[in-house]
């Protein structure tokens, strides 16, 4: 949903605030990529999961089940937080509404329920 003329302005007025209270602060939070955070968050990923596969092994060579269980509960954890930041780095994590243009239906199959309530919608509308 677009911003109205008044919330635009609204926004234009703090930016410019912050911009004179802290113009170096407001230049490197502007200029900075975010791809670069989902790119360190994948580095912590790969260190826990390495770290996930150490607690694994020495909790089997130890014997120590509950060790090697906190083990593989890390690993999936990295491997799980790792895909999630792979995938809003590459734009799959993006919501579909944001991503599709206004005006155009979703291209997914709507459900039953879906279109008899868009009916009815339609119907109530042209009385």
């Amino acid at each position: 949903m677009p911003l109205s003329e008044h919330e635009q302005r609204l926004l234009d007025q703090i930016e410019q605030a912050l911009y004179a209270e802290d113009p170096k602060w407001a230049n490197s939070v502007r200029t900075r990529d975010p791809r670069n955070h989902y790119k360190r968050r994948l580095v912590k990923a790969w260190i826990g999961f390495a770290l996930g596969v150490v607690m694994l092994m020495v909790g089997v060579v130890a014997a120590q089940i509950p060790l090697g269980a906190a083990g593989f509960v890390v690993m999936l954890a990295a491997c799980l937080w790792g895909l999630s930041s792979w995938m809003r780095m590459n734009g799959f994590g993006d919501s579909p509404s944001a991503a599709q243009p206004r005006g155009r239906k979703p291209s997914r199959k709507q459900s039953f329920m879906e279109r008899m309530e868009e009916r009815w919608h339609r119907r109530r509308d042209e009385r």
